[in-house]
């Protein structure tokens, strides 16, 4: 293999590296593509929020109808302040003291719209007649998803508006 001497020519002392020009074509060109990519990748952001809440509300679903299930009784998933599911949720045993199984945290900047509240009965399936059903999306992106539970009480996900 031959030495990079012999291949590019002798290396002259004192020239090594790149100059300052070299460097600062090289920062505004990485300036620039930064620049064209932040508007797609945030819309890859709020889409993936919009996908954590929907996991998180279908997860906390299904630790919902298990607790109802081991517990034997009524177990209900409901938001913390009425009806607005983006402020957080709790899960909750009527007849326990300390009333509340789980609470979750809140998420800015998500809109979710979803029933008043769902209860498990002690078989797992739902009290109502009423599938209920959760939409959840981002302002100004056209992320959706939707998270849908059966009256079996077994949720559902989907990539699209409810």
């Amino acid at each position: 293999m031959k030495s990079w001497c012999r291949q590019f020519g002798p290396r002259i002392p004192g020239q090594r590296g790149f100059t300052l020009t070299e460097i600062l074509i090289v920062v505004a060109i990485i300036g620039i593509l930064a620049s064209l990519a932040a508007p797609s990748f945030s819309d890859l952001i709020k889409s993936q929020r919009v996908k954590s809440m929907a996991t998180d509300i279908s997860a906390s679903l299904t630790l919902a109808r298990s607790e109802a299930i081991k517990r034997n009784k009524n177990v209900t998933l409901s938001p913390i302040v009425a009806d607005t599911w983006k402020s957080g949720w709790q899960i909750a045993d009527p007849d326990n003291v300390n009333n509340n199984i789980e609470v979750h945290s809140a998420f800015e900047d998500l809109t979710a719209t979803g029933p008043s509240n769902v209860t498990y009965r002690s078989s797992g399936r739902l009290l109502g007649a009423t599938a209920p059903a959760f939409d959840i999306s981002a302002a100004g992106s056209s992320a959706h998803r939707c998270v849908s539970v059966d009256l079996s009480g077994r949720p559902y996900m989907k990539d699209a508006a409810c």
